[in-house]
């Protein structure tokens, strides 16, 4: 003691002040204190955007305390904050970008905190991180090898960054729930909040004059295609794998897919990628629950395929010709001038966002109109990550593809029935229907200028279900391992 130097007795007594206990007190005070001026302050300045803030502030506390209940957070975040933040160019953020990234960020300091840091190994984690890397890369090239004749605004790079955060906010959504849902007790809390806030959106939703009155109070969410397709097979897992469901459960879960299929095939009849994404996830769920019917159904598929009764049917059934000139072959016509610029460097693309202002240099004929200074998106998720991250982020998503859809089918083979069977086939189904809606729109990772963080809202969902799998994949692994 008496040899301590100075440095060495003020080190020591702020570390006994900084044990957990102290820590506690402290956090104690500041919040009492923090409320107390933030009274004050908003009192005197009371507006919607401060309220919501305010709330934000709250529920950051609450975190701190409990960080799961950050993940049933961004479920209302995602359908019930209809909270937009401006960043000065054309893209505005909202409330669940910013919660999921900030979430991620207090579960890894409380993981050094505590130091129990510790990180799931999944086959997936390595293509996810090095697609980030490869479209952070596109973006400095893009930027680097920029071609002088084509103009863009000086604020422009907050685009290109906006882009890639949607990128990085899909991937950390996707890790956050498979940290922090540890067992499946907390599966299940999670998936059945989930259902009955979506559920009864949903059902709200297709109520005539009930629909309108509650847009005010939701998200853009509602109004996108992976919402109705993660709903839709979530609903359906449950629903033919879990024998354990209560009546009440059976009958909730039903009144859903009621809602749905009206919503689907009745009200967005015309839109191919919202029922045609339920209409794949369905039929995967009953091929792999019923597989004595898999030769009837493929026997049926071929004799309306080869008949043209499919094709017809499907053709008519979502607009016809009206349909096809409006949306279907305009879309040919911008995914062709998009791959036309992306061929200036087709290994690391354009940069993310980058397309547009190439595509848009110059004037874009189709049939008898000429748009002269178009503002281009090509709808086709696929051709959006070719033209922003090249070959290489294409390839490198593709891996990432494959390889959630051997983990779900890996997981398959061992979860049958009940909740996790019911769980599990539901994302298989859904991770399917996903790349299927990513070939009609950039459904799954929105392009900046199109689908956006608005859109972004539904599908940031489906990257933190998929999670789930990755959490259940951990724990069947710790199970053999025991």
């Amino acid at each position: 003691m008496d040899g301590d130097t100075g440095f060495q007795v003020v080190g020591r007594g702020l570390a006994e002040m900084l044990v957990w206990p102290n820590v506690r007190r402290i956090w104690t005070a500041l919040v009492v204190a923090g409320v107390l001026l933030a009274s004050a302050f908003f009192g005197l300045r009371a507006s919607t955007r401060w309220l919501m803030l305010m709330g934000v502030g709250v529920a950051g506390v609450v975190l701190v305390c409990n960080l799961r209940l950050g993940l049933f957070g961004l479920i209302l975040a995602a359908l019930l904050v209809p909270l937009e933040i401006s960043t000065g160019t054309e893209v505005s953020l909202n409330a669940v970008t910013l919660l999921t990234p900030a979430l991620f960020a207090l579960w890894f300091i409380d993981g050094l905190r505590r130091n129990k840091l510790s990180w799931i190994t999944s086959r997936v984690n390595r293509p996810l991180i090095l697609f980030l890397l490869a479209a952070l890369l596109s973006l400095l090239l893009g930027n680097a090898l920029w071609d002088p004749a084509v103009p863009k605004s000086s604020n422009f790079w907050l685009v290109q960054l906006a882009q890639w955060y949607i990128f990085v906010v899909a991937a950390v959504a996707l890790w956050l729930m498979a940290h922090l849902i540890r067992d499946r007790i907390g599966l299940e809390r999670f998936v059945q909040f989930y259902l009955v806030v979506a559920g009864v959106l949903a059902m709200l939703y297709v109520i005539p004059g009930v629909g309108a009155r509650i847009k005010p109070f939701t998200t853009g969410a509602l109004g996108r295609s992976p919402f109705w397709l993660l709903l839709s097979a979530v609903a359906g897992g449950q629903l033919v794998f879990n024998r354990q469901l209560s009546s009440r459960w059976r009958f909730f879960l039903v009144g859903i897919l009621i809602a749905v299929l009206f919503y689907a095939f009745y009200w967005e009849r015309n839109t191919v990628s919202t029922w045609g994404a339920i209409l794949i996830a369905m039929g995967i769920l009953a091929w792999l629950r019923w597989p004595r019917l898999r030769w009837v159904a493929i026997l049926l598929f071929v004799i309306a395929l080869v008949s043209g009764l499919l094709f017809s049917f499907v053709y008519e059934f979502a607009g016809g010709d009206e349909e096809w000139e409006s949306s279907g072959g305009s879309r040919l016509t911008l995914i062709g001038r998009v791959i036309e610029v992306t061929m200036r460097n087709p290994i690391t693309g354009l940069g993310p966002a980058s397309y547009r202002p190439y595509a848009g240099a110059r004037p874009l004929q189709y049939g008898y109109a000429l748009w002269v200074a178009p503002k281009i998106n090509s709808h086709n998720n696929y051709v959006d990550l070719f033209a922003q991250t090249g070959l290489l982020g294409l390839g490198l998503f593709l891996w990432i593809a494959v390889e959630l859809g051997l983990l779900g089918w890996r997981l398959h083979l061992r979860y049958r029935e009940g909740f996790v069977g019911g769980y599990v086939h539901a994302m298989f189904a859904t991770w399917i229907g996903s790349l299927v809606l990513m070939a009609l729109a950039d459904w799954i990772l929105p392009f900046v200028y199109n689908i956006g963080f608005r859109g972004f809202q539904a599908s940031i969902l489906i990257w933190m279900f998929l999670g789930g799998l990755v959490a259940v994949e951990h724990w069947d692994s710790q199970c053999v391992a025991g």
